[in-house]
Formats: C-alpha cells, structure tokens, sequence
C-alpha cells in the first residue's frame, strides 16, 4: 500500500498533480510519486528545503515533461526518483515497489552522450548487453535495428570521433532503448543540439516510444519540447518546488512529427501559458 500522505499533500495530489482517482490506475502506474520532500543539511546548520511536497504519476504509455524555473530542483528531483539520494520524506514507487535505487526496466539518458571514444558506434550500444553476458549472436541484431531505425545505417563500425554530434545522441538514444526498458528516464537529452537536430531527434524518439508504448519522463528547460512531445506537462514552481499546474496536452495532428506537432493551433496556446507560469514563478 502507498505510505498516507498529510492532509495537505493529499488535498495537492487529487488536484494539482492529477493522480489517477482509483486504486487500479495507481497500481498500474509505472511510477508514483507520492509526498515527496527533501532537505539538505543537519541539526547543526540551516536546512535548506529543495522538494517541498510532490506527488504525481507516470502512467503507461504516457509522455511527461517536467518544467520549472532555474535552480528549482529539477535536477534533485531526478535524483531522488533515480535513487541516487533518499527523500526526507514520501515515497518514490516504481512499478509497485518503493524505490531504493534504480529499478530493472528504467532506462536513464542524459544530456552528455558518454560514448566512449575506443568503441565503435554499434560497439556503444551493445555494450550493457555484453556486460549481462547476452550472446554476440543476439546483441549485434538487436542494436543494428536499432541504430538503423534511427538513421544511421551504414555507421555502425564508425567510432564516436568521426561523427556529429546529433549521431552521437542517437547512439545514446539506441544504447538506451536496446535494454528494452518499460521507461525512459530523460535528463535534456536534446539540449546540445542545434535546433533542426533537435526536432529530427525528438521525432525519432517520438516515433520509437509511441509505436513501442513505452513511458517518458523527461526533465527538459525547453517548452516547446516539452508541449510538442509530451502528453502532459508539470510545471514546478520556484524552490522549494512544488507542483504549480499540470497541463494536459491536446494539441491535433501526428504526435511522433514535431513540425507538425507545432504546427497545431493549441501548440502556442500551451506554450504561451507555460511559459506566462515560468515567468511568474521566476518572481517568487
């Protein structure tokens, strides 16, 4: 059962942050977040409070992106949802289970590649496999599809050096999908690239997890990414954060094409009251 949280935690979660009303959906959520809180520093020296008090949910086969202003704890939060750092108070929960450290069926990407130079692009992706003790005969398939869906057929012997930085980020983006993770964990993944890359990127991904029905949790600065990719959108207040709205996302047209996705009439109206939040936020 998930730990009860205070009075006003709970008021925040059926409101605010959107958790699922049944038992069931929360259930079979992927992850719940529920009362998180974390402070920094002892007894001996001023606390210094980051996570006020989040709750949400990832559900199955959703996108999310979480938003906030500079400095609000965006990276903390990711920490604390990974394992890397326990709460002071509430509960992560992945897949029913409260969260030590990271689970089996998470995968986690960040911003920077960490490709490692000495091996080639196809070498990169197999490499988790190789450490679990998969066969030859069944990693080199799977990650040759893999780096083929995402267009970089005919580079698989080539090494990290020789190639932009948009093919590193796929590289990444494949070494990441291969271990066939139920969700994705994204830390600005797109951030470094230039923007035509970028919307290439996040179409392909795009493509992949929604075909796939895989979930997404993206941390990203970037609202227009956020909108066009996602099915809903946390918006995180000034720290210590907390969950100043979510949207839902409703905009028309192909949801794996981030033109399109752009080009829909909602799109400018998400991002415009995103942003008119960020900005208020900014002034707490």
């Amino acid at each position: 059962m998930l730990k009860k949280p205070s009075p006003r935690s709970n008021k925040r979660s059926a409101t605010v942050a959107d958790i699922p009303a049944t038992v069931a959906a929360v259930v079979a959520a992927p992850l719940v977040v529920s009362g998180l809180q974390k402070r920094f520093g002892d007894a001996a020296a001023e606390l210094i409070e980051v996570i006020a008090d989040i709750s949400f949910t990832l559900a199955r086969s959703e996108i999310v992106s979480i938003v906030g202003p500079s400095g609000c704890g965006k990276s903390t939060l990711l920490n604390l949802l990974c394992g890397l750092t326990p709460p002071t108070d509430g509960m992560v929960r992945w897949f029913g289970r409260e969260a030590i450290s990271m689970p089996q069926g998470v995968g986690y990407m960040l911003q920077k590649d960490l490709l490692l130079p000495w091996r080639t692009a196809l070498h990169n992706v197999t490499l988790g496999m190789e450490i679990r003790g998969i066969t030859r005969a069944e990693r080199h398939p799977r990650a040759q599809a893999l780096l083929n869906k995402l267009g970089l057929k005919g580079f698989h012997g080539h090494y990290p050096a020789t190639l932009s930085g948009g093919m590193r980020q796929r590289i990444a983006l494949a070494r990441t999908l291969v271990n066939d993770p139920e969700v994705l964990l994204l830390d600005e993944p797109f951030a470094a690239l230039d923007f035509q890359t970028k919307l290439v990127l996040e179409s392909d991904m795009a493509r992949l997890v929604r075909s796939e029905q895989r979930s997404v949790l993206m941390i990203t600065h970037d609202v227009d990414e956020a909108v066009s990719l996602s099915d809903r959108v946390i918006v995180l207040s000034q720290r210590p954060a907390r969950i100043r709205s979510v949207h839902k996302i409703d905009i028309s047209g192909d949801r794996t094409d981030m033109m399109e996705a752009r080009d829909s009439p909602r799109f400018n109206q998400h991002v415009r009251a995103i942003l008119a939040e960020l900005e208020l936020g900014s002034e707490m």
